[in-house]
């Protein structure tokens, strides 16, 4: 069984029964356990056609399985090295089953061949090994489903400024403060003393978003005019292009730098970057910094970088984390409108399943 959604109406959805794939030579087939959804997966969405989110595991014409983030088991296999029962964490379609054809297998996992896939961003494509995985225990697979993604992201957002001295400014602006990806920034970039972290966020989200801690100042858009005076970068995870423009306009030519990572107000997008006020807004595209940093440290370093990073912040989370469980279609469909529809509480995060419980 498949979720799908409709490309050009994200509202419109229906879930798709096949026969059970024959396997090809060389290829697996993962059940798919349990996979998060978050306001990151309405962004694949938003942006599928534009960041070929889409091609990753396509569909019927028209229509789109958008790229989620969990745990799968080998259930069968015609691939060396890859024996049934092999439990693997990687990007998966909202399925209760992928067909992936595996390579460059080893002790750590391996990566998916299929030919649709080798003209997407390498990162995609790589499943790990759960018990060969630095990040990996049993006891926080949900934290991992949820938060790992936007985590990484977080970590690249966190490493490209602070190697850029934060273009030297002073204070830094993160937008949709309350999302699970600005947090994750939010912790990281608050331990390095050279710069301020503001949090923007919706009046009602003030509170949760301030009890957490992640932030120096948290302020409502109704207050940017309040926002500190000094040079600034603006990290923008709305996407929200009246919030951009309010920012640009605020700080003028002392916006330092402006990047554009998230959509979680997808309904207010808009363009008109050039036109604004101060640097003209870059998107930061993840997979180009794991790339870069992949070569300047090696496989290993990054590795070991990011699980002593991974490791304060997991703990950090499970003081504001609170993990929903949902199985079966109904249960994936509720959790995926709400999401769109903006109704799900800064702290929730889904694990789901298309099996029944």
């Amino acid at each position: 069984m498949d979720f799908l959604v409709k490309r050009d109406d994200l509202h419109e959805v229906r879930f798709h029964d096949t026969e059970t794939p024959m396997l090809k030579a060389g290829e697996a087939l993962l059940a798919v356990r349990s996979f998060g959804l978050t306001a990151n997966n309405i962004t694949y969405a938003v942006f599928g056609d534009a960041m070929s989110y889409w091609d990753f595991f396509p569909a019927e014409q028209g229509w789109g399985r958008i790229p989620v983030w969990g745990f799968a088991d080998v259930v069968a296999t015609d691939a060396d090295q890859l024996p049934e029962g092999t439990r693997v964490y990687g990007y998966l379609s909202p399925s209760t089953h992928l067909t992936v054809k595996p390579e460059s297998i080893d002790e750590r996992g391996f990566v998916d061949s299929s030919p649709h896939r080798s003209a997407l961003p390498p990162v995609y494509n790589r499943y790990a090994r759960a018990e060969a995985d630095s990040l990996y225990d049993a006891s926080l697979e949900d934290q991992l489903i949820l938060l790992r993604p936007l985590f990484l992201t977080s970590f690249f957002i966190d490493d490209f400024l602070a190697d850029g001295g934060f273009f030297g400014a002073e204070s830094l602006v993160l937008s949709s403060a309350s999302s699970k990806t600005a947090l994750s920034a939010a912790f990281l970039l608050s331990r390095r003393d050279e710069i301020e972290v503001v949090g923007l966020t919706s009046p009602q989200r003030v509170e949760f978003v301030e009890s957490t801690g992640a932030y120096s100042r948290v302020l409502a858009y109704e207050q940017i005019d309040s926002l500190p005076e000094r040079p600034a970068v603006y990290v923008d995870m709305s996407g929200d292009a009246d919030v951009r423009g309010a920012v640009h306009r605020h700080y003028g030519d002392r916006l330092a730098h402006s990047a554009m990572v998230g959509a979680t107000h997808w309904d207010r997008m808009g363009g008109g970057g050039d036109t604004l006020p101060g640097p003209s807004p870059t998107l930061f595209f993840a997979p180009d910094r794991i790339k870069v940093r992949s070569s300047d440290w090696g496989a290993e370093s990054l590795e070991t970088r990011t699980a002593d990073a991974w490791r304060p912040f997991v703990e950090w989370s499970g003081g504001w984390l609170q993990v929903v469980h949902g199985h079966g279609p109904e249960a994936v469909e509720r959790a995926y409108r709400e999401l769109l529809d903006g109704r799900v509480g800064s702290a929730t995060g889904h694990v789901l399943s298309l099996d029944p419980e």
